[in-house]
């Protein structure tokens, strides 16, 4: 079997179990409502009692604020679903039995990794691109022009962000039998990562910087070094599937 045939395999398991379809309606829902929340927060806030206060004070929407708002949802509920779609990609697979009936043909247990992570990369990525264009939609239509070439990079920051979750919850649900203790293992370094950010020095080379360059490039903000980040990026993702198979291919099933 080669990897081509097992992807399509994945494929076809992650449209048929319902992920795919949580996938779009989530992040499409969330790319479409974010600068909506942004626009007409203010408003909603009068219509709770004692609310007219708050939202007096509230500066007016602008495109900044739909940005904020974009990063915010879609990075939150993106990371929120790597780690719930990513923690039984393996461990699922062990308990079940149907690893050791798969690679009982001949199956390269590197292409049941990859096969996994890129059917679960393809799902995020065709999501993501619905939420992106629902958003900038929106964006356009409530807070004028916005670059599109931009907003798909901004897009792609997240995605790159995204991915990287779900290598790391990869790794963590090859090494573990228990999905939830791989989700918990792989939520924890991703708390971690973000808390480093308050260490000067440490910011430009961890992923959020990636996502911060984006959103700057966007609004025409002063340069930031993107480079570095996602030299990183790029190579913690690589460094955790392939730590991911070597441990895999020493493992029992």
């Amino acid at each position: 079997m080669s990897l081509l045939t097992c992807l399509r395999k994945e494929w076809i398991e992650l449209s048929r179990t319902s992920r795919l379809l949580v996938l779009l309606i989530v992040l499409g829902f969330f790319g479409l409502s974010s600068p909506l929340l942004a626009k007409y927060t203010p408003e909603m806030m009068t219509l709770i009692p004692g609310g007219e206060a708050i939202a007096s004070i509230i500066p007016v929407p602008s495109l900044v604020d739909a940005i904020t708002q974009y990063v915010k949802n879609i990075g939150q509920f993106g990371i929120l679903l790597a780690l719930l779609l990513s923690m039984g990609l393996v461990s699922r697979e062990k308990e079940r039995g149907t690893a050791a009936l798969l690679l009982t043909k001949p199956l390269p247990r590197r292409s049941f990794l990859w096969a996994k992570f890129i059917a679960l990369g393809l799902g995020f990525g065709l999501a993501l691109l619905v939420a992106s264009l629902g958003g900038y939609y929106y964006t356009r239509l409530l807070f004028g022009s916005v670059a599109l070439g931009g907003w798909l990079l901004l897009s792609g920051a997240l995605f790159i962000q995204v991915l990287l979750v779900s290598a790391v919850t990869l790794l963590f649900s090859t090494l573990l039998r228990s999905q939830a203790a791989a989700a918990g293992l792989a939520l924890g370094l991703t708390l971690l990562v973000s808390l480093l950010e308050s260490i000067p020095g440490l910011a430009p080379y961890l992923p959020n910087r990636l996502v911060a360059w984006a959103a700057n490039n966007l609004l025409g903000g002063p340069p930031l070094a993107a480079w570095p980040a996602l030299a990183i990026c790029l190579g913690l993702m690589l460094a955790c599937l392939l730590a991911a198979w070597q441990i895999f291919e020493r493992q029992e099933l």
